[in-house]
């Protein structure tokens, strides 16, 4: 199940994992509603080459997690 969450009446997608019991959020909408950024992949990428442990830990921290995005097409996302 997938699903997008309202926040200061900004988007964030969110699928449901049944297996585990969890929530998982789209890291790519969190950090553009935080940081307000243009580009936010471009500013992922700055993030991650910025801080090398982030850049190793990544696809631990943000697994990836099939979400629709806003053109409709399910997309791997980082969550």
């Amino acid at each position: 199940m997938s699903a997008i969450r309202l926040f200061d009446n900004k988007q964030i997608r969110s699928a449901w994992n049944e297996e585990e019991g969890k929530w998982y959020f789209s890291v790519q909408d969190v950090v553009q509603l935080l940081s307000d950024s243009v580009d936010v992949k471009d500013y992922i990428k700055k993030m991650k080459k910025r801080d090398s442990e982030l850049n190793v830990n990544w696809g631990t921290i943000c697994p990836l997690v099939e979400m629709t995005a806003a053109d409709g097409k399910n997309l791997n996302t980082p969550s």
